[in-house]
Order: C-alpha cells, then sequence, then structure tokens
C-alpha cells in the first residue's frame, strides 16, 4: 500500500500548471515593473498632446521631450 501511494503521480500534472503559471506570473510583474515608467511616460506625453490640440483642430506650438 506504502508503495503503491509513493507511485501515485495522479496530482503531478496539476502540480507542473501550478508552477507555470506561477513562474509566468512572475515574469509578468517584473516585466510591469522594470516597463512601467516608460509606458506611464508614454500615455503622459499623448495625453499633452491631446490636450495641446484646440478646439479649432490646429496644434498649439510644443517643444520636444528633453529639450
Amino acid at each position: 500500500m506504502l508503495r503503491k501511494w509513493f507511485k501515485d503521480e495522479e496530482g503531478q500534472g496539476m502540480v507542473e500548471y501550478g508552477l507555470i503559471i506561477g513562474l509566468i506570473a512572475i515574469v509578468v510583474i517584473v516585466a510591469l515593473v522594470a516597463l512601467g515608467p516608460k509606458i506611464r511616460d508614454m500615455f503622459n506625453e499623448v495625453n499633452d498632446q491631446i490636450d495641446a490640440i484646440g478646439s479649432d483642430g490646429t496644434t498649439a506650438p510644443t517643444t520636444p521631450a528633453g529639450t
């Protein structure tokens, strides 16, 4: 009976899937932490450009980023 219990691999697949999902979650979190500020800056720049568009559809003069 004890040998049969040690050879039972019924839950092994679920554990492997759980580990894979856990590793994917860690990679996604690390990527978001690393790229988050860059993505935020891109969205802020687009938002600033949209805000700069006047009601008549013309754009106000803006200076390039970093100058």
